[in-house]
């Protein structure tokens, strides 16, 4: 793992910066062209770690998969997977794995799945209990934890009501759900991102999705024949995140992202920094892909801690560690509940962010699903600290990001990590000015 990256307190940050392409997308991308007839053009995928690992997964499992050029990829499917000759190794990518266990559990096939040390700890029981309840059976360590042995085929459909918010779980369902005898049905209580749904339709499939009392209903029918389908990945809102708080606590910073996805069920942290009075402007809206996607302009701003609905997290989840930053700039308490998945994430997002933030000078208490960050108000957090990030990209640019605004310089412990979501993270920051190195 890199050594002594530090971010340190300069000048403004500014001009324009495209982000890289949304993780969520590029991994459903890549699966879905897998499970597809025919040829899938891919532009703008991201090159992170993680995907790269699920683009090698359904290469294993079957599929032609081609990188032509920066972002351009080709995948070749035949409507079905075949049963890989090695391990099925996913990195750090629970997103990876957890919905390429769904797509192969459609198939009459044993796959193994393993990863680095961190998603060897995850739970993958979320998934695996629908799954098993549809047919497919598993065999490895205690919890379902991996390294594990898959063994699918002849499922049949069911209802299903997610006990958490999770859209990996969705998906992984409604992907088995494909090859299940019977219509698969997933009803949420809290609506989670739906870009599974949204490319399914893309690649051919009939879903139906609709709102009732007693939450998001999505329906999908067996048997169906998805044909490859060209895609362009929007710019990853979670990536965007760093370089926009970064521009709302720096003094006499404004910047633009450009081509940022804007799908509803990801927008949940511009709606909170707009509430905590951040200056966010989103401009030149289009449609690219089936997605709505824009220009997000920010310039630095005078936050105000606020209480952020619970009910908001599922369209936020992966913002609550830079969320975390921007409320130690704010002015009074914010106040973040119903963020117990952070604990099970490539680590324990809530208590990494207590401790560097502590660290800092800024207090956090922490409870079992919750985090509350006193605001230090601009220019009231010292810094000055070296960081544990627990091998997490997240929580290295969140405490980077930190760093740019603080009175002294902040450092983590480790960047090598941080290309699994953002590759050219300190390039793009350093072409708007931030002192990264």
């Amino acid at each position: 793992m890199q050594e002594g990256l530090t971010a340190r307190p300069g000048g403004p940050l500014a001009g324009r910066a495209r982000p890289p392409g949304d993780k969520s997308i590029s991994h459903r991308a890549l699966i879905l062209g897998a499970l597809a007839h025919g040829e899938t053009r891919i532009e703008g995928m991201l090159e992170g770690e993680d995907v790269i690992h699920t683009a090698e997964a359904m290469g294993e499992l079957g599929a032609l998969v081609t990188r032509e050029g920066d972002g351009r990829w080709r995948v070749r499917g035949h409507g079905a997977l075949a049963e890989p000759e090695a391990a099925i190794d996913c990195g750090n990518s629970g997103t990876g794995v957890r919905l390429i266990m769904g797509a192969a559990a459609a198939f009459p096939l044993a796959a193994t799945f393993t990863g680095d040390i961190s998603l060897r700890a995850r739970p993958m029981g979320r998934v695996l209990r629908p799954l098993g309840e549809m047919g497919a059976s598993w065999l490895g360590r205690e919890g379902g934890r991996l390294p594990l042995t898959l063994k699918g085929g002849a499922l049949r459909a069911i209802a299903y009501r997610p006990p958490e918010p999770s859209a990996q779980v969705k998906s992984a369902v409604l992907l088995a759900g494909l090859g299940a005898e019977g219509t698969t049905e997933v009803v949420e209580a809290q609506p989670t991102r739906d870009h599974t749904e949204r490319m399914l339709i893309a690649f051919g499939a009939a879903v139906q999705t609709w709102d009732a009392v007693d939450g998001r209903h999505v329906r999908l029918a067996g048997g169906q024949r998805l044909e490859g389908t060209p895609l362009r990945v929007p710019a990853d809102p979670s990536s965007a995140a760093f370089p926009l708080v970064a521009a709302l606590i720096t003094p006499g910073s404004e910047v633009t992202l450009e081509g940022v996805l804007l799908n509803p069920t990801r927008a949940g942290l511009i709606a909170t920094l707009r509430e905590m009075g951040g200056e966010i402007e989103i401009r030149n809206v289009r449609e690219e892909g089936g997605e709505a996607v824009g220009d997000v302009a920010a310039r630095c701003s005078a936050l105000i801690g606020i209480e952020v609905p619970p009910e908001r997290a599922p369209s936020m989840i992966d913002e609550y560690p830079i969320l975390a930053v921007a409320a130690a700039f704010a002015e009074g308490p914010t106040v973040m509940r119903g963020i117990g998945e952070l604990r099970v994430k490539e680590t324990d997002r809530i208590a990494a962010m207590a401790a560097g933030l502590a660290a800092c000078g800024a207090a956090a208490a922490e409870g079992p699903d919750s985090l509350v960050v006193a605001g230090r108000g601009a220019n009231g957090v010292a810094g000055g600290a070296h960081v544990r990030t627990h091998g997490d990209h997240r929580i290295a640019m969140s405490f980077l990001a930190l760093g740019l605004a603080a009175r002294r310089p902040v450092s983590v412990d480790g960047a090598t990590m941080i290309a699994t979501s953002f590759p050219g993270f300190t390039a793009l920051m350093g072409a708007l000015g931030a002192d990264i190195a």
